[in-house]
C-alpha cells in the first residue's frame, strides 16, 4: 500500500552495531523505516571484531591441533625422515602469531561483510560516540576534538551498546601480562604458563583452547567445579577432559589479586597459595556499557548492576526506547541478542511478533568437547520446576562416534511426564552446537520423544544419538505416570 501525504516514515535510530544492533538496523530498513546506525569500533561491535568471532576462530585452531595430535588414534601416523631413513617423532608447531593475525583478519572481514550489508539496505551509518538525548534524539560526537556532534532524531530508539570485561582493581589488566579476553590476540607467542581466573563460560573456553594449542594452563575456579550454573554431568565430563590433558585445576580457589612479576605474574589466592604463571587471563564476567550515555536521563530505568530493564520484546521503562543485547537484563548471547533486536523492531513498527522465553534459548560453550543445553535443566526437575523424566545416552555407545574415536560425551533428553513432550536437552560432544538444533526444534515445537523418534536420521551419524534416546523414551508417560 502507497504511502499517503499525511504519513511519514518511520524513523529508527540504533545506538551500537553489535549482533543486536546490526539486526535491528536490519529488519527496521527492510520494513520501510529510515534508519540511522551509529557505532564507535565498527560494525560488528566487539563481537565481532575483539569477542565472539575471534575466540571461536581460535577455538577451532586449537579444534584443528588437537584432531592432528589425536589422529594415530585412527591409524594415521606422521614422521619425518631423519638420517638414513630413520623416522622422527613429529611435533605440533603453534604459530600464535599467525593464528592472532588470521583471527584479526577474519573479524575484520566480518565487520565489513556487515556493513556492506546494512549500506545495501539503506541504513545510514555513523561513526563515533552516541548518548541519549531524551527519548527522541541521539547526540553522536563524530571526533575532531570532541566539537563535531550530529542530532539523530528518531521516533524509535534501540540501544545496542554491549559490555565490557569486567576488571579488577587487584588484578588490574596491563594488555601485556595481565589480560582480558579482549586483548589476548596481540600475544606473539603461545604463553609458558597461563593462569585462567574465573571458570564460567568465557574462562573454560580459553583454558580448553590454550591446553589443546599447547600451553601450560591453570584454572582458578572460585567454586566446587567448572562452569558453576551448568548441567553438573557435563561441567563433571568437561572437568575430567581438563584434568588428563594436563590441566591443573584449582577449585574453590578465589584469586585475592594478581601481580606482574620480573618474569611473569603471581596470582595469590585466599587461602594464602600463590601460583606463578608467565600471563593471566582475568575472565570475571563483564559490565554493561550503559554508563554516561543518557538513559537516566531519558527515564530508562536500569537494575543495579547498570543492566537496562526489558521485557520480553525488549521495551524498555521507555515506550519508545528498546534495548537488546548484553546491556539488558535478558540473556547475554550473540544469538539472543540478534533476535532481541529484530523482535524490538517488529514491535515498534507493527509487524507480527513473538515475545521472546528464556526458556526456549538454546546456548553453547565453544569448548572441547562442546556443550550446547536448550531448555528445562534436570536440575529443574529435581526441584519441581518442571515435571519430567531425564534420559542420558554416552556418546561412545554411538557406532559414528566409535568410527571418529569420541569418547567423551552424551545426549540427554528431558520429557514431561504424562505427555512425553520434549522440554529440554543437553549435548556434550564435537560440534553439539550443530547437534543441539533438532533438540530446539523439539522444544520450540512441543514434539513428544515419539514424534522425535519417528523421524529419520542417517546411519552413521552422531544424529542418530538423539533418535536413539528419543526411542528409549517410548511410552514415557506408561513409565513414569
Amino acid at each position: 500500500m502507497s504511502s499517503t501525504p499525511f504519513e511519514r516514515t518511520q524513523r529508527v535510530a540504533v545506538l551500537g552495531g553489535g549482533p543486536g544492533g546490526y539486526e535491528a538496523a536490519l529488519a527496521a530498513a527492510q520494513l520501510g523505516a529510515e534508519v540511522t546506525l551509529v557505532e564507535r569500533v565498527g560494525v560488528g561491535g566487539a563481537a565481532v571484531l575483539t569477542d565472539v568471532v575471534p575466540s571461536k576462530s581460535l577455538i577451532a585452531t586449537a579444534d584443528a591441533a588437537i584432531a592432528i595430535s589425536e589422529a594415530s588414534d585412527l591409524g594415521v601416523q606422521f614422521y619425518a625422515k631423519g638420517e638414513h631413513g630413520k623416522p622422527l617423532k613429529p611435533e605440533i608447531a603453534i604459530n600464535l602469531a599467525a593464528v592472532n593475525k588470521r583471527l584479526i583478519a577474519l573479524a575484520g572481514q566480518q565487520s565489513e561483510d556487515m556493513r556492506s550489508a546494512l549500506l545495501e539496505a539503506g541504513v545510514r551509518i555513523l561513526s563515533g560516540h552516541g548518548r541519549l538525548e531524551g527519548p527522541n534524539a541521539i547526540i553522536v560526537s563524530t571526533g575532531h576534538g570532541g566539537t563535531d556532534f550530529d542530532r539523530i532524531e528518531a521516533d524509535t530508539i534501540i540501544v545496542a551498546v554491549g559490555a565490557s570485561p569486567r576488571e579488577l582493581d587487584s588484578a588490574k589488566p596491563d594488555g601485556k601480562r595481565i589480560l582480558t579476553w579482549t586483548q589476548l590476540y596481540d600475544m606473539k607467542a603461545l604463553p609458558e604458563h597461563l593462569i585462567v581466573v574465573g571458570s564460567g563460560v568465557t574462562g573454560a573456553e580459553f583454558a580448553s583452547a590454550y591446553m589443546n594449542l599447547g600451553a601450560k594452563v591453570t584454572l582458578v575456579s572460585s567454586r566446587d567445579q567448572v562452569l558453576p550454573g551448568e548441567d553438573q554431568d557435563a561441567a563433571r565430563v568437561l572437568e575430567k577432559v581438563f584434568k588428563r590433558g594436563g590441566m591443573t585445576v584449582l577449585s574453590k580457589a578465589r584469586a585475592e589479586k594478581v601481580e606482574v612479576t620480573k618474569d611473569g605474574v603471581t596470582a595469590t589466592l585466599s587461602d594464602g597459595r600463590t601460583v606463578d604463571g608467565s600471563h593471566c587471563l582475568m575472565a570475571v564476567g563483564s559490565i554493561p556499557n550503559t554508563a554516561g550515555i543518557g538513559l537516566e536521563d531519558a527515564g530508562v530505568e536500569l537494575d543495579e548492576s547498570g543492566h537496562v530493564r526489558v521485557n520480553r520484546v525488549a521495551r524498555t521503562s521507555v515506550p519508545n526506547v528498546y534495548a537488546v543485547g548484553d546491556c539488558t537484563n535478558f540473556f547475554p548471547l550473540a544469538s539472543v541478542a540478534s533476535m532481541q533486536g529484530r523482535t524490538a523492531v517488529f514491535h515498534a513498527l507493527g509487524d507480527i511478533v513473538i515475545p521472546l522465553e528464556l526458556i526456549k534459548i538454546t546456548s553453547n560453550i565453544f569448548t572441547a568437547p562442546e556443550i550446547a543445553t536448550v531448555g528445562y535443566s534436570e536440575k529443574d526437575v529435581e526441584d519441581g520446576v518442571a515435571d519430567g523424566l531425564v534420559y542420558k545416552l554416552p556418546l561412545a555407545a554411538n557406532p559414528r562416534a566409535k568410527m571418529m574415536g569420541i569418547k567423551d560425551g552424551f545426549v540427554k533428553l528431558i520429557a514431561r511426564k504424562g505427555s512425553g513432550t520434549v522440554i529440554g536437552g543437553v549435548i556434550v560432544g564435537p560440534k553439539a552446537s550443530e547437534l543441539i538444533y533438532p533438540i530446539a526444534v523439539a522444544v520450540e515445537r512441543r514434539l513428544t520423544v515419539d514424534q522425535v523418534s519417528r523421524v529419520f536420521a542417517a546411519y552413521p551419524s552422531l544424529s542418530s544419538s538423539i533418535t536413539d534416546a528419543s526411542r528409549a523414551m517410548h511410552l514415557v508417560n506408561a513409565k513414569i505416570s
